[in-house]
């Protein structure tokens, strides 16, 4: 039995390598040429629990990741300028909480472990369709080279052609407003690698929500823009090059290296799997959510290993429907925690994008923060999506 994955982001790089760790043959179809990079450090977190996950299918991913990572201990909000909450986190053995670095330099992890781990890559592949018969599915590319397989793995994007060829749809609001993020040059030893800052209303963007965030090598700078904004002007990069210095004291000469903007996408797939269930999907193929609590690549790395487990266990099936069932236990548990994890993105949006009320009960929150420190608490995890314990989840 081999297996193919389309898509050679963080995603489809999991799951090509818990296949390996099943002893399965896996060919991946990546669209780009070999050593291109996106541009912009995109997803930052690796929590901890993918740490673990990735330590389980290729030993040393895990702590290699985590070491090359930033793990930051301080954490602050601000409420109109005024600080409401700050924790700093004492510095203990073993996994940290998360590593922040950017995604490419993930993704250059995942992609040395898969190489020796005998991996099979297939370069400048882009998918045009997909074929499934009773026991096999056919790939065919852009020019015309065609891959068969046992299961196919489609792992390649919001876009994904292959979620299309198997006729599966998406499902979710409308996109809402816009954010402009960019990225600021910081070296070793930079006070902004030190802490997490969340603004709520910053008096010095016209109170417009705004969050920085370290990583490896730089620090990331998330403008929550207005509902009449222009995304040309503000994603524009002279026009950032001046409002990240109101948002950011002592910019000095630091260096902006990227810039783009992004609207809230929130949907999932109406199925994980096609329904012959000899096609599975992961990551943004399968979901899509707006980045609060770094849900998307994290979840899409318990998506890659839980559908390596399933086809895993489908290999091993005696009958047609004992296989299938193992696909269509993948699907449900999967498309479960992403209807979850939607769920808590949308209670993250109406925070942030809160009404009369929900701004008076923010403003009273930072008003009592001195005397409540709960309110605090509050005003800090609320924008990454409360659980209903209400805390802030970090389940994938």
């Amino acid at each position: 039995m081999s297996v193919l994955v389309a898509g050679a982001g963080p995603a489809g790089l999991a799951a090509a390598l818990a296949l390996r760790a099943e002893g399965i043959p896996v060919t991946v179809l990546e669209a780009r040429q070999r050593g291109t990079q996106q541009e912009g450090s995109r997803a930052l977190y690796v929590h901890r629990d993918s740490l673990a996950l990735l330590e389980k299918v290729s030993p040393g991913l895990g702590q290699a990741i985590a070491e090359h990572g930033l793990t930051w201990r301080v954490r602050r909000t601000y409420y109109r300028g005024r600080l409401v909450f700050e924790r700093v986190h004492p510095e203990r053995p073993g996994s940290p909480p998360f590593a922040s670095l950017r995604q490419s330099d993930t993704e250059g992890f995942l992609l040395r472990a898969c190489e020796s781990a005998g991996v099979r890559f297939e370069w400048d592949a882009r998918v045009e369709d997909v074929s499934v018969s009773a026991r096999e599915v056919r790939v065919r590319t852009v020019d015309g080279r065609q891959w068969s397989g046992a299961y196919l793995i489609g792992a390649d994007g919001a876009r994904s052609t292959v979620r299309r060829s198997a006729g599966i749809a998406v499902a979710g609001p409308p996109a809402f407003g816009f954010h402009v993020v960019l990225d600021v040059e910081a070296g070793d030893g930079d006070v902004m690698l030190r802490e997490r800052t969340f603004h709520y209303h910053h008096p010095r963007l016209g109170g417009r929500h705004v969050l920085l965030v370290p990583f490896t090598g730089g620090f990331q700078v998330d403008l929550q823009c207005r509902a009449d904004d222009s995304a040309a002007e503000w994603g524009d990069l002279d026009t950032a090059r001046q409002w990240v210095r109101r948002a950011v004291d002592d910019f000095g000469k630091r260096r902006i290296r990227w810039a783009s903007t992004y609207r809230f996408l929130r949907v999932v797939a109406d199925d994980f799997a096609d329904a012959d269930r000899r096609v599975l999907l992961i990551g943004e193929a399968a979901h899509l959510f707006p980045p609060f609590g770094a849900r998307g690549m994290n979840s899409g790395f318990a998506d890659a290993l839980a559908a390596a487990s399933a086809i895993a266990d489908a290999g091993r099936a005696r009958s047609e429907p004992a296989r299938a069932e193992a696909i269509e236990e993948f699907a449900g548990v999967r498309r479960a925690a992403a209807v979850r994890n939607a769920s808590a993105t949308e209670r993250a949006l109406a925070h942030l994008t809160a009404g009369p009320g929900g701004r008076l009960r923010q403003r009273a929150a930072a008003v009592l923060s001195p005397v409540a420190p709960a309110c605090g608490r509050w005003l800090e995890s609320a924008p990454y999506g409360v659980a209903p314990s209400g805390r802030a989840s970090g389940k994938h």
